[in-house]
């Protein structure tokens, strides 16, 4: 998250994108657990990407991966571009 592109991402940033997030990808067949891509926005409105997932059997969620979306390749920061 440090090393992202657009500027490093810190641990609050995630937590408030989350906090106003929405999903906008499910990934079902995920293994070991299915996952989501999550678009929300910090309180600065910047929009960051957080794949996560969750494990019913340890009532756990789980970061993957965080990044902020490049313009280039989102429509919205929601539909991947064509």
């Amino acid at each position: 998250m440090l090393a992202e592109e657009f500027g490093g991402i810190v641990e609050e940033e995630v937590y408030q994108a989350i906090q106003s997030g929405e999903v906008i990808e499910s990934y079902e067949d995920d293994i070991p657990y299915p996952s989501v891509l999550i678009l929300g926005r910090t309180n600065a409105g910047r929009p960051i990407h957080i794949v996560s997932a969750y494990s019913r059997e340890d009532d756990l969620a789980i970061i993957i991966t965080v990044y902020q979306p490049d313009p280039a390749r989102w429509i919205d920061y929601r539909r991947r571009v064509k």
